[in-house]
C-alpha cells in the first residue's frame, strides 16, 4: 500500500492481487460545479444513458476469492462504456479515469543497454521495522532502457503472504484487508526473493524508508542493493501535483486502481514512474541517475526553540529521540544552500555546528548509519 496513507492513519507524517472483474471500465469523475444540461449539447444523452446503465460491480480484493471467473459482459456493454467516457472525455467539464490495467509485458528489448529495476511493496503488522512484522510482500522485476527509461520486456513478479506469528491487529485489516485467515501457514520463499534480488541494479518503494528496514531485517540480501525512494526521491510538488501519495499520483495520469495491496500498488507505482515527468524524463530515469548521488541527513543542532516554526514550516521533522530537527538532502548544492538558509534564518549571528550524516544508495531510507561528520553553518 502507499506507505504515506498507512503511517497518517496512524497519526504519523511519511520521510494482490488479480486483475479486477471490471478492469478497463472507466470511471467517471464529476465536479461540483457543472453548467447547466442547456450548456452542455453533449452531455444530455450522455447523462441519460448514465441514469440507465447497470452500476458496475465492486469488488472487495479481501473477501473476493481470485480463481472465480469474471462474470460475462454482455456483448456491447463496453461499446456502450466507452462510448460515454469518450463523450464526457471532450466536455471540460468532466475528468474520465480508467481503472489502471496491470502490465505483464512492456515490448522488445531490442538489444539496448538497460538496468534491472525492482519495484516493491510490503504489508505488514505496524510501523515499526524492530518490533512489527510482514505480512504480504509484492515485487515487480522489469528492464528498464537506458536512453529513454522506459520499461522493457515482461515483467517478473514474486508475491506472498507471511504469517507474522501473531493476530494482524484490526487496523492493519481495515487498511489492507488481510486478515489472520489470509495468512495463516505462509511464508515467503526465501530462495525466490533472494534469486530476484541479486539480479536487480536498483530497488524501488514508494516511501522507501518504511520499506526498506522491514525487508533487509528479514532479507539481508536487501542491504547489497541501491535503493530508490520514488516519495522523496522526485519533487512531486515542483513537478506540478497536488500530492505525492500514489493514488493521487496514478488518479493524475487518468487511473484508479484498488489500492491498499502490495502488487497492484506495485503496478501503480511502475506505471507512474513510467510516465514523463515536466522535463520529459521518466520518474524510472530520475531515480536511477540518483543512485549514483550521495544524499546527506542534516541534523540543526543546538536550533533555538523560537526557530521550530520556521523549521516544521520548511520541512524538517522531529527526532524526538535524539531531539533535533532535521531534513534530508538530495545534493552538494542542497546542503550548501540548506546551510546558508539556517545561518540567516535559525542560528543568526550565533556560532553554530550541525551535524552531518552521508548516505549513499546503499544506506539510504535503512536503519544503518552513513559517514557522520560537522559543518559549521
Amino acid at each position: 500500500m502507499n506507505k504515506s496513507d498507512q503511517m497518517s492513519f496512524f497519526g504519523f507524517e511519511p520521510g494482490g492481487v488479480d486483475k479486477p472483474k471490471n478492469a478497463g471500465r472507466p470511471r467517471l469523475v464529476k465536479p461540483v460545479a457543472v453548467p447547466p444540461a442547456a450548456a452542455m449539447p453533449m452531455a444530455a444523452p450522455v447523462s441519460a444513458a448514465l441514469a440507465d446503465a447497470p452500476a458496475a460491480p465492486s469488488l472487495n480484493m479481501a473477501q473476493a476469492p481470485s480463481n472465480l471467473p469474471s462474470p460475462p459482459e454482455r456483448p456491447h456493454a463496453m461499446t456502450e462504456h466507452e462510448a460515454m467516457a469518450q463523450a464526457l472525455a471532450q466536455h471540460p467539464d468532466f475528468r474520465v479515469l480508467r481503472r489502471l490495467v496491470p502490465r505483464s509485458d512492456y515490448g522488445a528489448v531490442n538489444g539496448q543497454a538497460t538496468r534491472r529495476v525492482i519495484v516493491l511493496d510490503t504489508e505488514t503488522t505496524g510501523l515499526d521495522s524492530k518490533s512489527e512484522s510482514i505480512i504480504e510482500l509484492a515485487m515487480l522485476s522489469v528492464l528498464v532502457d537506458a536512453v529513454s527509461g522506459l520499461p522493457v520486456g515482461p515483467v517478473s513478479i514474486y508475491e506472498s503472504f507471511e504469517d507474522p506469528g501473531k493476530p494482524i491487529p484490526p487496523q492493519i485489516t481495515e487498511i489492507t484487508g488481510i486478515d489472520d485467515a489470509m495468512v495463516q501457514g505462509q511464508r515467503i520463499d526465501d530462495a525466490a526473493v533472494n534469486a530476484m534480488v541479486q539480479e536487480a541494479d536498483l530497488v524501488v518503494a514508494h516511501n522507501a524508508g518504511f520499506d526498506r528496514p522491514f525487508v533487509e531485517a528479514r532479507f539481508p540480501v536487501f542491504a547489497s542493493k541501491a535503493w530508490g525512494c520514488s516519495f522523496q526521491g522526485i519533487d512531486w510538488k515542483k513537478e506540478g501535483s497536488g500530492s505525492a501519495k500514489l493514488e493521487f499520483l496514478a488518479s493524475e495520469r487518468g487511473w484508479f486502481y484498488d489500492a491498499h495491496r502490495a502488487q497492484v500498488d506495485c503496478h501503480a507505482l511502475l506505471q507512474v514512474l513510467a510516465s514523463p515527468l515536466a522535463n520529459g524524463q521518466t520518474g524510472l530515469s530520475r531515480l536511477l541517475a540518483g543512485a549514483g548521488q550521495t544524499r546527506y541527513k542534516l541534523r540543526a543542532t543546538g536550533a533555538p526553540f523560537e526557530a521550530k516554526d520556521k523549521l516544521k514550516a520548511r520541512g524538517y521533522r522531529w527526532d524526538g529521540e535524539g531531539r533535533v530537527w532535521w531534513c534530508s538532502l538530495a545534493s552538494d548544492a542542497a546542503l550548501d544552500a540548506e546551510c546558508a538558509w539556517l545561518r540567516a534564518e535559525v542560528y543568526g549571528s550565533r556560532s553554530a555546528r550541525v551535524q552531518l550524516e552521508a548516505q549513499d544508495s546503499r544506506v539510504q531510507y535503512s536503519s544503518r548509519s552513513g559517514l557522520l561528520s560537522e559543518r559549521v553553518v
